[in-house]
């Protein structure tokens, strides 16, 4: 099986979210189930099918999630330096509108764009890795052609 790179920070919302479901959706949602199986024929009981419903959802996500952990290969981003690699904080600017962003590159497990955790598999990643301070890339995004300028690099 292949391992799965996570950063510590990645492993830790992962056991996090882990622990919710297993110690309070789950027991919520058995309890929904009952209640919703004492309102009598189950075969119209739409509180009983949703409940059912997301049961399967949390069931599915603790597999997932245990599969994840039992497979990753966490990698503590302090102990590394040097040109752009997994786990790496990168300041970027567009070089065409002088937008600045900041990304941290990691698994995608734990890659959202809104958080500014970039996926290492993503077009925008894959230019960023192995560059570094100072250097401009080329990604092929699917508006067009982008260039973006490294301005910093940090592991924490």
């Amino acid at each position: 099986m292949e391992k799965i790179p996570l950063t510590r920070n990645g492993q830790a919302a992962l056991n996090a979210e882990l622990k919710r479901l297993k110690s309070r959706d789950r027991p919520e949602i058995i309890q929904a189930i009952a209640e919703a199986r004492e309102h009598g024929d189950l075969s119209e009981n739409a509180e009983y099918h949703s409940a059912k419903e997301k049961q399967s959802f949390i069931e599915g996500r603790i597999k997932e999630i245990e599969g994840i952990l039992a497979r990753a290969d966490v990698i503590d981003t302090s102990k590394l330096s040097g040109p752009i690699k997994f786990g790496a904080t990168v300041k970027i600017v567009d070089e065409d509108t002088d937008e600045e962003k900041t990304y941290q590159i990691v698994g995608e497990p734990e890659a959202n764009l809104e958080a500014g955790k970039l996926n290492m598999k993503s077009p925008l990643a894959r230019a960023l890795i192995g560059k570094e301070e100072g250097d401009s890339i080329e990604v092929r995004t699917p508006g067009g052609e982008k260039s973006y300028e490294i301005l910093s690099i940090s592991y924490s």
